[in-house]
């Protein structure tokens, strides 16, 4: 088979893209590319600690923090820790008044509580609950940093941080990077580790977080529910998570 290895995001493509499940017939054939022998690697701005389920139907190599933390059971591949001080700067500049997450295998945030950042943490991690917070998070790893904002609030961080990129990828959510992160930067640290190369990938996701990884796969798949820029630079568009897409790629591709 010409493909080796599938790259799922997660929430919106192997989750319900409505209720935030996982479809039972998403998880057969989760479970089918297995037997298979593909690989099989959730790529999702997931932590760590928010992918049991996943771990559950046999994912065992994991790209989290979007694309920050990378991990095959439970071997480090790649990580891009923030240096602690400056965690620490931009939690002072933030002051209480805007919305900072945190990834370290964990997920925290700062505190901050409104309606913007509830309704962006229940559409792209499928939370309902305010995350836990943690005053002294500047002492751990953390290899992502997310801010909640408007673009005249990410105004005042680009001038206070003119080191620091600001990378929307959300109509109010934007990654904070010392260095570069993305998904498909950690895609190619998970190829040299199984000594594969991108035209034997497959990858479905539905995010604007997910072009650059369907852009290096080898067959790069929107969900029906995707955004309209990722569908752009789809090789294909498939239906909705919640109406068995990933499957009826597959079958039109004849992997399954």
């Amino acid at each position: 088979m010409k493909y080796k290895i599938v790259f799922f995001d997660i929430d919106g493509t192997i989750t319900h893209h409505e209720n935030g499940s996982i479809p039972d017939k998403t998880k057969d054939t989760l479970r089918t590319l297995k037997n298979k022998g593909l690989k099989l690697v959730a790529a999702t701005g997931r932590p760590l600690s928010m992918c049991q389920e996943l771990k559950d139907l046999g994912i065992d190599t994991f790209i989290t923090a979007n694309g920050g933390y990378v991990r095959h059971r439970e071997e480090v591949i790649h990580k891009v820790p923030m240096d602690r001080k400056l965690v620490q700067e931009i939690v002072d500049y933030s002051k209480g008044k805007h919305g900072l997450s945190f990834y370290t295998d964990c997920f925290r945030m700062n505190g901050v509580q409104e309606e913007g950042i509830s309704r962006a943490l229940k559409e792209t991690l499928s939370l309902e609950g305010y995350p836990e917070t943690d005053d002294l998070i500047h002492e751990q790893e953390v290899y992502l940093m997310c801010l909640f904002a408007t673009d005249d609030i990410v105004k005042s961080y680009q001038q206070k941080f003119p080191h620091l990129t600001f990378r929307r990828w959300h109509p109010y959510v934007l990654n904070v990077l010392q260095e570069d992160v993305s998904k498909s930067l950690a895609i190619r640290k998970v190829l040299d580790y199984y000594e594969l190369h991108p035209s034997e990938v497959i990858a479905f996701g539905d995010g604007d977080n997910d072009v650059d990884m369907l852009e290096l796969a080898g067959l790069g798949i929107a969900m029906g529910n995707g955004s309209d820029r990722l569908k752009k630079v789809a090789d294909y568009v498939t239906k909705k998570s919640g109406e068995d897409g990933i499957s009826f790629a597959l079958k039109r591709f004849g992997i399954i």
